[in-house]
């Protein structure tokens, strides 16, 4: 089996998701979006699939990128094909990003659990068929009955509780709102949702991600009177200096890194560094499934949970396999938006909660998503 094709095909779809001015996801309005679905196809017919943003997949990076090392290759040789893919990140100028690594690893690992008709949580470890979910707010808002205050977050919280949800985190306010950063409106809104839900619900936070040290320890403080399961990103993660201190200095577990550059070789600095008690790290972020799961085991040898940032089939899949993930982000909610609609490019959501607050790991061959094709079909604009 050798690899004959790779095609991108991008689509219009509706979305109610809009961005602020520091890209930070809110409800809107309902406008047409652009998607791409990344496609990896071989000599016996065999396909497999990946979404993601147009510009991760340009004709540019296809061409002289992904199919100079892609064509001809055995699929199941991911490794080899990543490690290729990597070293050609360095010359690519920053074009051809971990985001982009990511997809195209996504798709061969959607290839292979399409070909041996099995889940790719069951190729890559098959640890459980069931995964509690914390219900990961948007970022705070100035939306009268949506996210502008401290009560609203708790009036919210308790109606995530209602639906079944276990734990909550909050993402709080950012600029562009006028009164952000603000440790005190953060510390308000914390107070508010654990007075909402009361003790047994495992509360996070996602703070402002440029406090300096002595707010982020005043906010750290706050949570652990709160008793907050953990504490994440509230400074700059280029300083693993600056983790270590706070780590130091707060009991509330400090989780991290999640946004930082350097795959797992990162991750590895910040445990050497002590610059976290949780480790992070999303399949996007990472550069992929592969990666994904040496950030997981990394941790595991230094007895640490790994939680994985982020929804989606990927890391869906990553969080079934591993034994130190205690939760999976279901996310980003918010009062105005319905996460359980289903996407018009799919026949049905890749992550479905029971009313005990269980997301269960598809049976699905490959990375389990049900891919509406004929809406695709109907609603390409381009393809390369």
């Amino acid at each position: 089996m050798r690899i004959t094709g790779v095609h991108v095909e991008v689509f219009s779809t509706p979305s109610r998701r809009a961005q602020d001015s520091a890209g930070h996801a809110h409800p809107g309005e309902e406008v047409l979006i652009k998607m791409a679905l990344l496609r990896i196809g071989c000599d016996d017919g065999s396909e497999g699939y990946a979404f993601g943003p147009p510009e991760l997949v340009r004709p540019h990076i296809i061409e002289s990128f992904v199919r100079k090392v892609l064509i001809g290759r055995d699929p199941m040789d991911r490794e080899s094909i990543w490690q290729d893919l990597a070293h050609w990140q360095r010359g690519s100028a920053g074009q051809f990003t971990d985001r982009a690594l990511a997809l195209v690893e996504q798709a061969l690992w959607d290839l292979a659990g399409r070909k041996l008709k099995l889940p790719v949580h069951k190729l890559i470890g098959g640890y459980r068929d069931k995964v509690p979910a914390y219900g990961s707010t948007m970022c705070g808002d100035d939306l009268p009955g949506g996210l502008s205050t401290p009560d609203e977050y708790g009036q919210f919280a308790e109606k995530l509780v209602q639906r079944g949800y276990k734990a909550i985190k909050l993402h709080t306010w950012m600029p562009p709102i006028s009164f952000a950063p603000n440790p005190q409106m953060d510390i308000q809104a914390c107070a508010a949702v654990r007075e909402a839900v009361g003790p047994d619900i495992a509360l996070m936070l996602d703070g402002y991600h440029w406090y300096s040290r002595m707010d982020a320890l005043t906010i750290g403080r706050a949570l652990e009177q709160l008793n907050f399961a953990w504490f994440e990103e509230p400074m700059m993660e280029d300083s693993a200096e600056s983790y270590a201190w706070l780590a130091a200095n707060l009991d509330i577990p400090v989780l991290g890194p999640e946004s930082i550059a350097g795959k797992f070789h990162s991750r590895a600095s910040w445990v050497t560094h002590k610059s976290c008690d949780i480790l992070r790290a999303g399949v996007a972020g990472v550069g992929g499934i592969g990666p994904c799961l040496k950030v997981a085991h990394l941790a595991e040898s230094f007895g640490m949970d790994c939680e994985v940032h982020g929804n989606g089939a990927a890391n869906l899949a990553v969080v079934g396999a591993i034994s130190n993930c205690r939760w999976y982000e279901r996310g980003l909610l918010h009062p105005f938006l319905d996460y359980e609609e289903v996407p018009a490019h799919l026949n049905s959501i890749v992550d479905p909660m029971d009313a005990d607050g269980f997301v269960h790991l598809s049976d699905r061959p490959g990375l389990g998503e049900d891919i509406n094709f004929a809406y695709i079909e109907a609603n390409t604009l381009s393809r390369h």
